[in-house]
């Protein structure tokens, strides 16, 4: 009777086992991650060890597979939304701590806003760090104020906090919506570098969680080495999980001007005049007018019914024109003379007279002014299409050979984004990170910024607007200009070390010191996890 009841027994475990085995492989099949028992799965411990502070999802990752170029959708095996910086660094310990018998990896998603699937993790973990809130901002400090972060938090909530003290960032992204961490792993340029540098020269501290696991705080002082190779290092030394970022007085208003030049020479001759003057404008940018009508490729340019670009108060006659951005900040109390000191400033440029249009708003809709027209194109249904950007950074020395070939050749007949143009002086910039910039101080931002149309196959098709992208990647490996690209995109070592030059031997010990066996961000496609020891 004993024996018979110990069958039966062992017989139900046997089946209570194999249903529980069969729903977690139907549930790891379904999200492309073959193993053929829950005991063999790598994470299996992660999901009960007590110290584990988060959820890992096998679920709920299918949002982790997109992201806002919206043209490479790789499905990881599971998405981590962590409670604590240590449920990040256990999960990559984890992952390290199995060697070369797993080939995982790990890639930190913010919002989403890259544009080759840089934060994808093909069969991999996906750490949702808009779910990582460690602390709400944290402004300290009287004559040299800064704020400590989540790595996880939008720059526009950075904004809303810092306001309420009179306190701003010094240096932003034209787009507030994306995460602290995610534009700190490339630079963040935006019109005010030419005075503050990128968003990665006006950071005090970071804490990152290496690719070893471990949770490591650094800044010029402490662990200097690694603290330059996470700001611009594209995700591949370490994930940021906070930062200390500098902040300065904020202004309440914004002298807000735009203006039009048909002579490309006169143009840039006047931003790099503003750039270079101690008195100038807080904010230079400039755009590139090409057959240009509609929401969709005028979505970063809503401006006002009466903005010349907008409103066609000027014939271009069939010319490219050259579209001059500026911005003056000021208080209330300097309201009496900034008028004065914006016509002064005005009055040393060359821009077509009868074009001049200027706008004044709150200095928080001035920064957050791309999220107005993407409200605009959500309603339209016009926001989640592909975007197959390109952006550069062009020398001062080739930028009149590369706007000759390419604004009045390649893209001549464009109609599907903006194309911005602007210069900074790198000179002003810290050195020592990992952003690859031109040799020359002075060098351009151009930025194309397609939106491929839906259901076209037209010139605003996605495959027209890749075409149009690879005649100008070709014009620029054929001339021999000291271009770089900038959230740069490459699929073979080869053109990784093409374009780190100098800088690929410094990149390559970092990586061995920091992310030994490439789990990080693999979406970036520099490292393959399989191969990690032998490039190394």
């Amino acid at each position: 009777m004993f024996t018979s009841q110990s069958n039966r027994c062992f017989r139900l475990k046997v089946v209570i086992s194999l249903k529980f085995a069969l729903v977690f492989l139907l549930s790891i099949t379904i999200n492309r991650h073959h193993h053929q028992c829950s005991s063999n799965h790598p994470f299996a411990a992660l999901l009960t060890a007590a110290r584990f502070d988060g959820n890992l999802s096998f679920d709920n990752i299918e949002h982790a597979s997109k992201d806002f170029g919206n043209r490479y959708h790789l499905m990881p095996s599971a998405v981590l939304y962590p409670k604590s910086v240590s449920s990040i660094a256990h999960i990559v310990k984890h992952i390290f701590n199995l060697g070369l018998s797993s080939d995982m990896t790990v890639a930190a998603r913010g919002h989403g806003h890259s544009l080759e699937g840089q934060a994808q993790a093909f069969r991999g973990v996906v750490v949702d760090m808009e779910s990582y809130k460690a602390a709400p901002p944290r402004i300290t400090g009287v004559d040299y104020p800064y704020v400590d972060v989540s790595g996880g938090e939008l720059w526009i909530n950075i904004l809303h906090e810092t306001l309420k003290q009179g306190l701003t960032p010094k240096s932003w992204t034209d787009y507030l919506h994306l995460t602290v961490g995610g534009t700190l792993s490339n630079a963040g340029i935006s019109g005010q570098a030419f005075r503050h540098g990128p968003q990665i020269d006006n950071v005090h501290q970071l804490q990152v969680v290496t690719g070893r696991g471990d949770v490591v705080t650094c800044s010029d002082e402490q662990n200097p080495d690694l603290f330059n190779a996470v700001l611009g290092g594209l995700g591949q030394f370490g994930i940021i999980t906070q930062a200390r970022i500098a902040l300065e007085l904020a202004p309440t208003k914004v002298k807000w001007i735009r203006a039009l030049y048909s002579d490309f020479s006169t143009f840039i001759n006047d931003q790099e005049r503003l750039i270079s003057s101690p008195n100038s404008f807080d904010y230079v940018e400039g755009f590139v007018v090409i057959n240009r009508t509609g929401l969709l490729n005028n979505w970063r340019s809503s401006f006002n019914p009466r903005d010349p670009v907008q409103a066609n108060q000027f014939s271009s006659e069939g010319r490219i024109l050259f579209c001059l951005e500026l911005a003056k900040y000021f208080d209330l109390e300097d309201v009496d003379h900034i008028d004065r000191e914006v016509d002064n400033l005005l009055s040393e440029l060359n821009y077509i007279r009868s074009t001049l249009f200027m706008s004044e708003v709150s200095y928080l809709d001035f920064l957050d002014r791309v999220h107005v027209s993407e409200m605009k194109l959500r309603e339209k249904g016009l926001w989640d299409v592909p975007h197959p950007w390109l952006n550069l950074l062009v020398p001062r020395s080739s930028i009149h050979v590369f706007a000759d070939e390419v604004f009045h050749n390649i893209v001549k007949d464009t109609s599907n984004g903006p194309i911005l143009i602007y210069p900074v002086n790198k000179s002003r910039w810290k050195n020592g990170t990992s952003l690859v910039t031109p040799d020359e101080d002075i060098f351009y931002l151009v930025a194309f910024l397609s939106s491929a149309m839906p259901f076209s196959e037209g010139k605003d098709g996605l495959e027209a607007i890749l075409t149009r992208n690879r005649r100008v990647l070709e014009f620029i490996q054929s001339s021999n200009l000291g271009i770089k690209q900038y959230l740069p995109h490459y699929s073979t070592t080869q053109e990784w070390k093409a374009h780190f030059e100098t800088k690929w031997e410094v990149f390559l010990r970092r990586k061995m010191d920091y992310d030994p066996l490439a789990i990080l961000a693999p979406g970036q496609r520099i490292f393959a996890r399989a191969n990690a020891f032998r490039q190394l």
